[in-house]
């Protein structure tokens, strides 16, 4: 199979040809490479590939055959190195597979390589001092968002139809809005991430994937969904695989509109002028749209210094645990700036200071839960505004602090992390872009508890109404002007 098919059809439709017997994985694993040799000079979003693994995929498999690619963060491929893009994890290489490949080779995904991430997953722009920066596939100059950059950049340039994905405050959805691509964070406890760990991020952390197509998202969660024995959260099962409710009609829904963030920057004109249009969108589809006023339960500055202790605490634990694993110093040959302060911040936290983050965490999801007893959804823009130029996070950043740090990240990301701390599912859609620029620009759109059903419905019916179906970035794998 060339690449300039390979690049026009999604994991499900890949899957579909495996099984027709049409296409053989091999041919698929081939022009994967291919595109990923064609585009990932450019924007440097895949860094590592490998020989894919002997054992073949299960023939019998949703996803049979289909190239695929994992994080550098966040799950363990037996024999391969996870990095989590810093210098102090480099040449890590894991002894076994966690759960979530176990659930990966099941589906039967040919993981052939790994993607960008920034240190420690600790940004929302993928720049990391390890393996350089990745570049948004629309424009170069640009970010490809974060902390799943690398994957957002790699699935929209053609390399792979759908690559996994991890968000503990937006990256997913944030890669998904900045490149063009469905993204959907699950519900804390739907994905399982053991038998290392029992959680991330005391539960803000979720496991899942950024795709071209909403149904390939609703195909990989229904194979890596269900607890494994331990962990500390569950999420009911659904009522119906995800893959169906995609085509189900979502009904008339009652969905309230926040176009302005509790904190954090005023959005932007051209995102504003997106929101109104999928607004209007749907109310050409029969919803019922309404502005509202959301409390999220605690004050801006208090909500960014919860999360900033439960967040640099954790990440203490992680380097001073790395450090030791290496025989490695925690100072400046090993960590970036920001994160070498956020380090040391987090070794200050106390424990007073960090149980009473845990209880304005859930002070903030009873909240948060209460808005969903009146409205199906709530509606936000991903992003408050287009996607940002390389750099403009590391502008002074050696001067700040962890809570520096921090402030920055959820001041220009300021709608997406209140969805992590209440564990709620919200997913990013691409329904439109900037009339000026092109840039996509995504809606984030966000559910009560345990309901990624009623999400993946109405993202099923935006793909076939949305003007943005169809369009692909300039830097398109095996052609520099486009499909």
């Amino acid at each position: 199979m060339r690449v300039t098919e390979y690049v026009n059809f999604d994991a499900v439709g890949l899957a579909e040809l495996v099984a027709k017997g049409e296409v053989t994985p091999a041919e698929l694993e081939a022009a994967a490479r291919e595109a990923a040799r064609a585009v990932n000079p450019r924007i440097n979003a895949v860094v590592e590939t490998w020989p894919a693994d002997d054992e073949p995929s299960p023939g019998s498999a949703p996803l049979a055959g289909v190239p695929f690619l994992i994080k550098d963060l966040g799950v363990a491929m037996a024999g391969r190195r996870m990095e989590l893009g810093s210098r102090l994890a480099a040449g890590n290489v894991a002894g076994a597979d966690s759960a979530l490949m176990r659930r990966f080779r099941r589906a039967g995904l040919v993981t052939f390589g790994r993607t960008a991430t920034p240190e420690m997953a600790y940004s929302v722009t993928t720049e990391p001092v390890l393996y350089g920066a990745t570049r948004n596939p629309w424009d170069l100059e640009r970010s490809a968002g974060g902390s799943s950059g690398g994957s957002g950049a790699a699935v929209a340039a053609g390399v792979v139809p759908i690559a996994h994905a991890t968000d503990a405050a937006g990256s997913i959805r944030i890669p998904a809005a900045y490149n063009g691509l469905f993204g959907l964070k699950p519900t804390r406890g739907r994905v399982s991430m053991g038998p290392d760990l029992d959680e991330i991020f005391n539960g803000l952390a979720v496991q899942g994937s950024v795709s071209r197509t909403v149904r390939d998202s609703a195909a990989l969660l229904d194979q890596i969904r269900g607890p494994e024995p331990g962990d500390p959260y569950f999420a009911q099962e659904p009522s119906r695989p995800y893959a169906e409710e995609v085509t189900r009609h979502p009904g008339a829904l009652r969905i309230g509109v926040l176009a302005q963030a509790w904190g954090g920057r005023r959005t932007t004109a051209p995102v504003a002028d997106a929101l109104s249009r999928t607004v209007r969108l749907l109310e050409s589809l029969g919803h019922r749209v309404t502005e509202v006023e959301v409390d999220l339960g605690a004050g801006w500055e208090e909500f960014v210094l919860a999360n900033t202790r439960l967040w640099t605490a954790n990440l203490a634990a992680s380097v001073d645990e790395l450090a030791a694993a290496f025989d490695r110093p925690v100072d400046s040959s090993t960590l970036e700036p920001v994160i070498l302060a956020s380090y040391h911040y987090g070794r200050r936290v106390s424990g007073v200071q960090f149980v009473t983050a845990l209880s304005i965490r859930n002070r903030i999801a009873r909240s948060l839960a209460r808005y969903f007893d009146a409205h199906d959804m709530l509606l936000t823009p991903t992003m408050p505004e287009l996607p940002v130029p390389l750099g403009t996070y590391a502008e002074d950043a050696e001067a700040l602090d962890g809570l520096g740090w921090l402030r920055r990240i959820f001041d220009r990301s300021p709608f997406t992390a209140a969805f992590n701390v209440a564990g709620t599912p919200a997913m990013s859609v691409p329904v439109t872009a900037d009339a000026g620029t092109g840039l996509p620009v995504g809606m984030q759109f966000a559910a009560g508890y345990g309901l990624e059903g009623r999400l993946f419905r109405l993202a099923g019916q935006l793909e076939k109404a949305s003007p943005w179906s169809g369009r692909t970035p300039t830097v398109w794998a095996g052609n520099s002007t486009g499909r």
